[in-house]
């Protein structure tokens, strides 16, 4: 579409980038409103939330590398190539490293695990949907050929250079897909947070729904722009859905003792 959308003086601004950037601020600033209604330090939940998203790009890098490991092998001066700092990354590689990191720095910071996930997932939530869009505009995370209404067709060949889509051929808008998703998903959760729940409850579920979701629509990325381990029919990102959907699960399923009613923003 518009990987770049406009210079000043020598500086470019790209789509991906500046979307990315909005949709951190946006998460952000949810995550920090959230934190205050549910009794957490806001300074440290926003400290956290910077840690987090250190943590979760260059996770989504790492795993972006894994996932296509014979390809950089092959080419390992790609990893720090243009294209690879601009494309997207896998997104499950940025949400298992911020897991990681999130528990290392609750612990050190004395936040609540549970609590302070739950508090986290709906801006994790609109984050990715606004993120996604950005992964639109520049091309990244296409989906297969398609001869559909809504199929899109890029034209752009910066958007080609940079991260490889093909141009001139219709293709499943997957962006699309899994920003609308992630936007329904922060609907549910946004009502959930608001009503008295099990800690533990909220981030949960949100692990199932967008494992789910993304357990699916994984069939119709493009399959040259994915990794099959074990040699299908399962990508290596279906397989990490898999493997959150079942600690959501493990969440949901706990039964720890109420939270206290919470009152409406």
């Amino acid at each position: 579409m518009y990987p770049q959308l406009f210079r000043l003086g020598p500086f470019t601004i790209y789509s991906y980038g500046l979307l990315v950037a909005l949709a951190f601020l946006a998460a952000l600033l949810l995550a920090s409103r959230l934190a205050q209604r549910a009794g957490l330090d806001p300074d440290r939940v926003a400290s956290l939330g910077v840690y987090v998203a250190v943590a979760a790009i260059a996770g989504a890098k790492v795993f972006l590398v894994l996932s296509d490991w014979r390809y950089y092998a092959r080419n390992p001066a790609q990893i720090l190539s243009l294209g690879t700092l601009q494309a997207g990354g896998v997104f499950f590689g940025g949400l298992v490293a911020a897991l990681l990191v999130a528990a290392w720095y609750m612990r050190r910071a004395g936040l609540p695990a549970l609590r302070t996930a739950d508090t986290f997932a709906p801006a994790i939530a609109l984050g990715h949907s606004i993120g996604r869009v950005g992964c639109f505009m520049a091309g990244c995370c296409w989906g297969r050929p398609a001869n559909l209404p809504w199929s899109v067709t890029f034209t752009k060949p910066l958007a080609h250079e940079l991260v490889g889509v093909p141009l001139g051929i219709p293709l499943h808008p997957a962006q699309i897909y899994e920003s609308i998703a992630e936007l329904i998903i922060f609907g549910i959760l946004w009502l959930r947070v608001r009503r008295p729940h099990r800690e533990g409850s909220i981030i949960g579920l949100y692990l199932v729904l967008y494992s789910a979701f993304r357990f699916c629509v994984e069939f119709v990325r493009d399959p040259a722009d994915l990794s099959y381990p074990l040699g299908g029919p399962l990508s290596f990102t279906q397989w990490t859905a898999l493997a959150l959907a079942g600690l959501g699960i493990y969440l949901l399923s706990r039964r720890p003792a109420m939270t206290r009613s919470q009152a409406a923003l």
